[in-house]
């Protein structure tokens, strides 16, 4: 760029105090150098050195204008770098786990896509619904389902506005019925995920404020969120499940939306680490990268559209 040259060779000039040595510390010519200057007055319009045959010092206006300069070459430089480094091929290795269920179906592609964009990457991906131990697993990063409940964690939002969504199978439906009131959950064989020892059990509804927790029962759990997805899409019961990991079974039909007059919880899925300082450009993009296919995904099909 000859204007930004022309501005680094006026601030050098005026450090210098000297029109050769200026030319000389940036590898230029004198006259390269005084065109330079002449080519900068002229687009300003006045008079920025007071030149003699052995002296060489500022205007008013040059010193005003040296001020400037500075700050703008400053952030000019800034600018360029950041450009460069985010054109800059990225290296090294992701290790990165993500939920069983949504990492199979629909992050493992996205993940792909973002390789194909930086074919230099290495990504080591463990599927698991287990929570990672971000301080003792070799995993940089984790894609999960709601705030996780260790506040030293780092979470940074990937799809924020992602929900569960209570559904079952056409064919469950049409043998059980179809609760309308969350107290009827009770009559129905509810599939439930298991982590360890802990049964995840106590689904949450909202209603005007309020706030409604229910303890539902099954004949089957799991530790894998595809293999409650699953049971469901087999009409074995009912799944209160993420909408993205059902939204295309609900677009599709094999999966129906069952409206109790309360409102679903929601599932916000983030990106989990150890420590902001794991949080290198490679990580930066792929957090990017991940959020943006998330609005677009959820932006495709609603809840609302699916009714």
């Amino acid at each position: 760029m000859k204007a930004l040259n022309d501005l680094k060779i006026f601030i050098e000039t005026a450090k210098q105090h000297s029109l050769s040595a200026a030319a000389r510390n940036m590898d230029i010519t004198p006259a390269a150098a005084s065109a330079a200057l002449k080519r900068l007055e002229s687009e300003v319009g006045t008079l920025l050195f007071i030149r003699s045959t052995r002296n060489l010092r500022l205007t008013q206006q040059g010193e005003q204008f040296l001020n400037y300069c500075e700050q703008a070459v400053g952030l000019m430089t800034e600018a360029c770098s950041t450009i460069t480094e985010g054109q800059a091929e990225f290296r090294g290795v992701i290790k990165l786990s993500m939920p069983s269920d949504c990492g199979r179906n629909i992050l493992l592609g996205w993940i792909d896509e973002f390789m194909a964009l930086h074919p230099k990457l290495e990504v080591r991906v463990q599927l698991t619904d287990g929570l990672a131990d971000m301080y003792t697993q070799p995993v940089d990063v984790a894609l999960r389902y709601g705030q996780p409940s260790d506040s030293s964690l780092v979470a940074l939002p990937i799809a924020g506005g992602n929900t569960r969504v209570l559904c079952a199978s056409p064919d469950y439906l049409a043998q059980h019925g179809t609760p309308t009131t969350p107290e009827q959950l009770a009559n129905h064989n509810c599939l439930c995920f298991a982590l360890g020892d802990s049964l995840y059990n106590r689904w949450r509804f909202f209603h005007q404020g309020k706030e409604m927790t229910l303890v539902v029962k099954g004949n089957r759990y799991a530790n894998d969120g595809e293999a409650v997805r699953r049971w469901a899409l087999a009409g074995k019961g009912i799944a209160y499940k993420s909408f993205m990991d059902t939204k295309d079974d609900l677009a599709e039909g094999r999966l129906v939306e069952i409206d109790i007059g309360w409102q679903a919880e929601s599932a916000p899925l983030y990106l989990v680490c150890a420590s902001r300082r794991v949080i290198n450009p490679q990580i930066q993009a792929l957090k990017e990268f991940l959020a943006d296919k998330a609005d677009n995904y959820l932006a495709a099909t609603s809840i609302s559209q699916l009714r």
